[in-house]
C-alpha cells in the first residue's frame, strides 16, 4: 500500500515541526538533526565521530524530548562490561525469586558515548542489541520498545585505549555523521543564550505516533529505476579501485530504506535519484574499506562516494505510483 499525499503532507509537517524543535537546542546543525530524524524513521542507528564537547547529548535529550521519550548515556570505559549496558538479574532474598533490574539500553534514544573505549565484548552487547531490538538474560527475552535509536559516538582524533569498531559492527550503523562546531554566527547565539533549555522544549509527537510515522515511510513508492540505480552504485563501490570491500546488502536496503524517509520527508509519495544521491555519503561511506596504498595517498570514504555518485549516471525518467 502506497502512501497517500495526505499522509506525505502530514509527514513533512511532523518531521519539520521536529527539526525545528530539536533545533531550537543545538543551533545551526539543521542537516545533522535531519540525519538523525532520518534514522530514527527508518528504524536505524547512527555513528557520531567528533570531538569532545560539539553538542551530541544536548542532541540526544532533544530528540528525546521532542518525542515525549527516554533518554540515557552510556560512557564507555575499558572496564565496562556487558551487564553494565543491558541489565542483570538479581536474587531476592525476601521473595526467593530473582529480579530482573534493567540497563539503560532501555529507552528511546541511548547515547553510547566513546563507543571504541570499551572492550569488543561490551561493544558487541549493545551491537546485538540494536540489530535485534530486544535483550535475552537468562532466556527471558525482554523487547528495548519503540521508538529506540542508538547515538553512538566515537573521538575521530584521540585513538590511544580504544579499541576500534570492526566493519561488521560498523556496517550495522545506517548512517555515519557528525556534528562538528558551530559556525560563527551560531556561536554568537549561544555565547548569548540563544539556545533553548532541553527541559524547555515541548513535545511534538508521542512515541506512538512515531512509530506511526515509521509505518508511513516503509509505504513510499520506489521506483525500479531508483532501486536499479541503487543497486549500480552499490556495484560501483565494490569494483572501484581504492576499494578492498565495497558495499554490503545491508547497505544498499539501508540506503532504500532512508530514501523512503526522505521522501516522505519532502512531502512526496515517492522517492527520486536525488533522495539517494543526497544520503549516499551518510549512509555508504563508513561501510567502505579501502586499499592501505589508498588511505596512504590521502583517499577517504567519503571522496569515494563522491567519485562513484559521477561516475553513475542516475536514471532519466521518473515514475510515480
Amino acid at each position: 500500500m502506497t502512501i497517500t499525499s495526505e499522509q506525505a503532507t502530514w509527514f513533512a509537517q511532523t518531521f519539520a515541526a521536529l527539526a525545528d524543535n530539536v533545533e531550537r537546542a543545538v543551533l545551526g546543525k539543521r542537516h545533522v538533526v535531519e540525519l538523525v530524524l532520518t534514522a530514527m524513521l527508518s528504524e536505524g542507528h547512527v555513528l557520531l565521530e567528533d570531538a569532545p564537547g560539539t553538542g551530541k547529548t544536548s542532541l540526544a535529550r532533544a530528540v528525546a524530548q521532542s518525542v515525549q521519550g527516554t533518554t540515557t548515556r552510556i560512557q564507555f570505559t575499558p572496564d565496562l562490561l556487558p551487564g553494565d549496558i543491558t541489565g542483570i538479574t538479581v536474587y531476592d532474598q525476601k521473595t526467593g525469586a530473582f529480579e530482573f533490574h534493567a540497563g539503560p539500553v532501555f529507552a528511546n534514544i541511548v547515547l553510547a558515548d566513546e563507543i571504541n573505549r570499551a572492550s569488543p565484548k561490551t561493544q558487541s552487547a549493545l551491537l546485538e542489541v540494536m540489530e535485534e531490538r530486544h535483550v535475552t538474560i537468562d532466556g527471558v527475552t525482554r523487547p528495548v520498545g519503540k521508538p529506540f535509536l542508538v547515538l553512538a559516538t566515537q573521538n575521530p582524533v584521540e585513538q590511544a585505549g580504544t579499541y576500534r569498531l570492526p566493519e561488521a559492527q560498523l556496517d550495522r550503523f545506517l548512517l555515519r555523521t557528525s556534528l562538528g562546531y558551530p559556525d560563527h554566527a551560531a556561536t554568537v547565539r549561544i555565547l548569548d543564550g540563544g539556545a533553548t533549555a532541553i527541559a524547555e522544549l515541548t513535545a511534538i509527537i508521542t512515541p506512538g505516533a512515531l512509530v506511526g510515522m515509521t509505518e508511513l515511510a516503509d509505504d513510499v513508492y520506489v521506483d525500479a529505476l531508483v532501486l536499479d540505480y541503487i543497486a549500480r552504485l552499490v556495484d560501483a563501490t565494490r569494483s572501484a579501485d581504492e576499494v578492498r570491500l565495497g558495499v554490503s546488502i545491508r547497505g544498499a536496503l539501508a540506503l532504500t530504506r532512508a530514501a523512503r524517509t526522505t521522501a516522505a520527508s519532502q512531502g512526496r509519495t515517492y522517492a527520486t535519484p536525488d533522495d539517494v544521491k543526497r544520503l549516499a555519503v551518510a549512509v555508504l561511506a563508513h561501510r567502505l574499506i579501502l586499499h592501505p596504498e589508498a588511505e596512504f595517498d590521502g583517499v577517504t570514504p567519503e571522496a569515494v562516494i563522491g567519485q562513484v555518485l559521477l561516475d553513475v549516471a542516475p536514471p532519466t525518467r521518473r515514475e510515480t505510483s
